[in-house]
């Protein structure tokens, strides 16, 4: 069977002539040198050229990577070595190698040495620790040298090919070779076999003939006439067992190292082919031709390695198996993210090359699979106990059945050893996985059958890449390139499917699948652990999904592969591509509480939960709460944070008040405000908010609630406070105009002062111009004198002492206090003309106006006030706010119909005779009721709208009569009711 290979192409980067080519031994770089002169490094990932060298004008034949120095050494045609640091791009040093070409430069593993051969037919090692000095010159070819190599396994010894027909094989300290490899033809090319158990050299030689000798023996093993043309590079690939040769024909010829058989042709149509290049530890291959250069990728990354539910791990490097014991480190303590130190033990060779290997559930045998064939051993003593063809290899949850794929159209059944049924998928089997059910991949979706009979049970039109089942059979994950689906497994359906025909269709049974979910996330390895599902993705992140949450455990550094996980250490297990294991804490209580709650068995789950450490409880609790289980999750989590956003979304009033208390954060009161206002606790709401210093809140809530002392007070405390914007409003919601164009002047708004005095305190006016205008004299005394004062250009005003007039008529009514139940006998401002108004009261007698006094005037009426309040016996007079005159008792007269109320935040209406006065503001009108002295002749309100008044002001009456210094000692938080619903 043909040696099973995935052949990916990553990278085509288009170019001049390559000479030679090199991957970066940790970096994903790829070095390339042109005929050109120039000298590129491209990024494998971002497929972009990173660095470029113009080295010189002529053709650059070899260049590598110094990777512990940051160097790159060329070699050119102008007999020049030239050394560059790749980071800085800083040309380090050159000098005059040899008489003639360069044709290739090898690096010395370990010592600060250097290899060069040319086409003068002469070998010079140089010492670059020495300042560059050559060390010793090598002779014994008589034509050109065309490459030259350490041996990967003594790096004492190096060979070289040479068009003399010979490869020779040399050591450090002796100026002549151990010995010769005779060809028939000119040698182009070799590489040493990596591998410690072949003492192999393959060389590639004009003609298309490769062949592969014993340096050991001196004698050539096999003889490969692979080609048609000259084979110009050949390399045994450092991980597969596979020889690469490439030629002038264009082709790339991938040889089985072992059996020596070929196995692909590549051709991609880019000419000849003059490099090839790969690396330990990576899949990659570098390809050089004359239009350019390319990366592909051979074989899978994953490696072949398999853990059993005790811990023993069996790998395979190259053919060679072998074993390691977690269990051997039971006494050395384990971090998470460092490598394990376990000792290893060889189990002896592999018959066929393993691709893959895995345990079968109970861990008693293991399977090896490759190169077309599949071997069972024995797990513990690696003894063969059955063989076969097979492409892929699965395992059912029962440990003693099995199935292969041997080619794309049946698959077999096997138990105990032996074959139990043979069938053919409708739509063929490109691919097949194991588990709970047989899956099977072909052109028309994934289809699931049964074990024992191979009953189609249900197909799904889906592409997976991977297929995990949990250990009970009821979840299973199906992953596909980008995201993964995870699936309920209904076994009484299929059983009540079997009884009632009717209900299988050709796609299977309906109702045997149930999606619960579908995440957009790449898989790439992954494992159940009761009802968690642990997996790594493609970005190296170790996470595990339970529930709809999916919990990060670790951020990885490489890509790592999940082995397993053993509950009695609480670890997980992962392995890279170079067989290091690495492990990391994951509590099996915490899984076990998880995997209770999704099954709804909440008896086991407050078993479990005491078990669960309290660092991890936060995370238990996040977890409760995406199952819609709040209440559970506010008993167990320890998080302050969680705990508070939990009560809030449960209306615990009591928990969020004492977290907030406890914290002091303003987020949090205001978050606790909000939901008292909801619940109607007005007091604890009053509180959350003084607490949280948000006037704005407090506002809100004083004007909802009707509270006229409330916001006075507010007003009041807020001015103290700097929150200028609430004082205002505050003022303004109470028509206390005086006090909001104060406010504004305090505060240096002096423009919105003159204009909020045009509009509610005309009388005003010419105070707030000559602040204003002083104010801006210092700035532009052009733009104060452009000002107009009323008092100066009073035809600029026209309808200015009407306005004055209604500012006196209605500032009576301003000052009384209405109950909200009259809001619905007063018409809308809209509907009045306060200066039709005040001319009417005027004409009828009620209203008699009273020109202002001057400040000197006033200053003397205050001095006179102050006296008088001296005098014994004798009551003061009621002193007027903001300095104004006193005005006379104007007359009252007994109106025929009541007064609608003008607010303070219109304008007033504009008079049919003056234009401009539509834009002066009126005040607040009362009503007949409240404009009139009490007396007999004035009715009064019915006895139900009184009743409801007082009932709505004590729903509503909220205390503030200490808002500057309030504590909870002032709130009524009686348990009872600040909890109830």
């Amino acid at each position: 069977m043909p040696l099973k290979l995935k052949i990916k192409r990553r990278l085509l980067a288009r170019s001049d002539r390559v000479k030679s080519i090199e991957l970066h031994p940790t970096l994903p770089w790829m070095l390339v040198s042109l005929y050109s002169g120039r000298v590129y490094i491209w990024n494998i990932e971002s497929k972009q050229i990173v660095k470029t060298l113009e080295v010189c004008d002529l053709p650059v034949r070899t260049a590598r990577f110094v990777s512990r120095k940051n160097w790159i050494i060329t070699g050119s045609d102008d007999t020049y070595v030239r050394v560059f640091n790749y980071n800085t791009l800083e040309h380090v040093i050159q000098f005059a190698a040899h008489l003639d070409y360069i044709r290739s430069i090898a690096v010395h593993p370990t010592n600060s040495l250097i290899l060069t051969t040319a086409d003068d037919g002469i070998i010079k090692l140089w010492d670059w620790e020495k300042k560059w000095v050559c060390s010793q010159i090598f002779r014994g070819h008589t034509y050109l040298i065309m490459q030259v190599l350490f041996n990967p396994k003594d790096n004492n010894q190096f060979a070289t090919a040479s068009l003399d027909r010979s490869v020779k094989v040399w050591q450090l300290g002796s100026p002549v070779p151990n010995f010769s490899l005779k060809h028939e033809r000119d040698v182009n090319c070799l590489d040493y076999h990596p591998g410690g158990d072949k003492p192999y050299i393959v060389t590639g030689e004009d003609g298309g003939t490769v062949r592969i000798w014993d340096y050991q023996t001196k004698s050539c093993v096999q003889t490969l006439q692979v080609h048609s043309k000259d084979v110009n590079a050949v390399v045994f690939h450092p991980s597969l067992p596979i020889i690469l040769s490439g030629s002038t024909d264009g082709t790339v010829r991938i040889i089985h190292s072992n059996t020596y058989r070929l196995e692909n042709s590549l051709n991609y149509g880019l000419e000849r082919v003059w490099a090839i290049g790969c690396h330990q530890g990576s899949n990659n291959i570098a390809i050089g031709f004359d239009e350019g250069s390319m990366i592909i990728r051979l074989g899978q990354e994953e490696p072949a390695i398999s853990m059993d539910s005790s811990g023993k791990i069996i790998w395979a490097k190259h053919s060679e198996i072998q074993q390691a014991n977690i269990k051997a480190m039971a006494d050395q303590e384990i971090k998470d993210g460092e490598r394990l130190s376990l000792a290893v033990k060889d189990m002896g060779s592999c018959e066929i090359y393993p691709q893959t290997i895995s345990h079968n559930p109970n861990g008693r045998f293991v399977v090896v699979c490759g190169d077309g064939e599949y071997i069972i051993y024995t797990a513990m003593a690696l003894r063969n106990k059955s063989f076969g063809s097979a492409q892929e290899f699965v395992w059912s949850s029962d440990s003693s059945v099995y199935a292969v794929r041997e080619g794309s159209a049946s698959v077999k059944i096997f138990k105990n050893f032996k074959e139990q049924k043979s069938f053919k998928p409708d739509f063929g089997a490109e691919g097949i996985y194991g588990g709970n059910m047989l899956g099977v991949r072909s052109v028309s979706g994934l289809a699931f059958y049964d074990w024992e009979s191979t009953e189609l049970v249900r197909r799904i039109e889906i592409t997976p890449k991977h297929i995990f089942w949990s250990e009970n059979g009821e979840l299973v994950c199906i992953a596909t390139e980008d995201s993964f689906f995870i699936l309920k497994f209904s076994a009484a359906a299929v059983e009540h499917a079997k009884e009632a025909k009717d209900k299988v269709t050709e796609d299977g049974i309906e109702d045997a699948f149930e999606v619960l979910t579908e995440i957009e996330e790449a898989v790439r390895t992954g494992v159940w652990v009761g009802d968690c599902f642990i997996y790594t993705n493609s970005v190296n992140r170790l996470n595990y999904y339970v529930g709809g949450e999916i919990v990060t455990i670790a951020h990885l550094d490489r890509v790592m592969y999940l082995l397993g996980y053993i509950p009695k250490d609480n670890r997980l297990y992962l392995g890279d591509k170079e067989l290091s294991i690495v492990s990391y804490s994951l509590l099996v209580s915490v899984l076990e509480y998880q995997t209770a709650v999704m099954r709804r068995d909440f008896d086991t789950a407050d078993k479990v939960l005491p078990t669960v450490p309290r660092e991890q409880r936060t995370r238990v609790a996040h977890f409760l709460e995406k199952q819609g289980f709040k209440s559970q999750a506010m008993a167990v989590t320890c998080d302050p944070e969680h705990k508070f956003e939990l009560s809030i979304q449960l209306g615990d009033l009591r928990t969020a008040y004492e977290l907030a208390k406890e914290t002091q954060s303003d987020q949090k009161w205001k978050q606790l405000a909000e939901l008292a206002i909801r619940r109607c606790e007005f007091g604890l709401a009053q509180e959350c908010l003084h607490q949280a210093h948000d006037f704005g809140g407090l506002l809100l809530l004083a004007s909802s609630a009707g509270n006229r002392d409330m916001v006075s007070k507010l007003g009041e405390a807020a001015e103290k406070a700097g929150q200028n914007n609430v004082g205002f409003l505050s003022n303004f919601i109470l028509g206390k105009c005086e006090e909001c164009l104060e406010t504004l002047i305090n505060t240096g708004r002096l423009p919105e002062a003159a204009f909020f005095a045009r509009t509610y305190l005309p009388s005003q006016i010419s105070r707030v111009v000559s602040l204003w205008k002083t104010n801006v004299t210092s700035i532009n005394k052009k733009s104060a004198d452009s000002l107009a004062d009323p008092t100066e250009y009073e035809n600029l005003f026209p309808g200015l002492r009407e306005a004055c007039k209604a500012e006196q008529y209605l500032k009576p009514q301003r000052e009384k206090v209405l109950p909200a139940a009259a809001y619905a006998k007063i018409p809308s401002n809209s509907e009045r003309n306060p200066v039709d108004e005040m001319k009417q009261a005027e004409d009828s007698g009620r209203f008699v106006y009273a020109d202002p006094v001057s400040r000197d005037e006033e200053n003397d009426d205050d001095n006179f006030e102050e006296a008088l309040e001296a005098a014994p016996k004798t009551p003061p007079p009621k002193k007027e706010e903001h300095k104004e005159p006193h005005p006379p008792t104007p007359v009252t007269v007994l109106p025929s119909k009541p007064e609608p109320v003008v607010t303070p935040t219109s304008p007033l209406p504009k008079q049919p005779s003056e234009p401009v006065t539509a834009k002066q503001p009126l005040e607040p009108v009362a009503t007949k009721q409240s404009a009139e002295p009490v007396t007999a002749k004035q009715p009064s309100e019915p006895v139900a709208t009184k009743d409801l008044v007082e009932d709505l002001e004590k729903e509503f009456e909220l205390d503030l009569e200490d808002i500057e210094e309030l504590d909870a000692a002032d709130m009524n938080l009686d348990e009872d009711d600040l909890l109830q619903d």
